[in-house]
Order: C-alpha cells, then structure tokens, then sequence
C-alpha cells in the first residue's frame, strides 16, 4: 500500500486514501505522522482485495514535522 492521498490531518495524526500498487484498490485509513509508520508500518500493509504488500521499489512520504520536534 501506498499513500495516495492525505484527506485529514491534526498534528501527527492523519487520515488517508492508501492505494495498493498490485491491483489498485483504495482504502482509506487512519495514520501517525512519523518516520516508524513510513518506514515499517506502511510498507508491512496488505492490500484487502489482493493480500500482497509494497513492492520493492515503495519509496516512503516524508513527515510534515521533523522527527522528535513536539507538536
């Protein structure tokens, strides 16, 4: 799953339309602005529709705060 479109968000918390880059099914689901969920949760998602994760060439959003400062 990647991330295809942020459609909330309130500090680090956000909601968003991820998109499976197999089959192209859209959910959309809640997040945590950080680089732990960029970097190991997203990638980890699977897809519903298909059941399979990222591929290899998943290349993570960067956070709209950077890491440790205090929101």
């Amino acid at each position: 799953m990647k991330i295809k479109k942020i459609t909330y968000q309130n500090r680090r918390d956000f909601k968003a339309i991820f998109e499976c880059e197999h089959c192209g099914h859209n959910v959309e689901k809640w997040g945590y602005d950080d680089e732990n969920f960029h970097n190991n949760v997203i990638p980890k998602m699977i897809c519903e529709k298909c059941g399979k994760t990222v591929g290899e060439d998943y290349r993570p959003f960067t956070t709209k705060y950077p890491e440790g400062m205090e929101v």
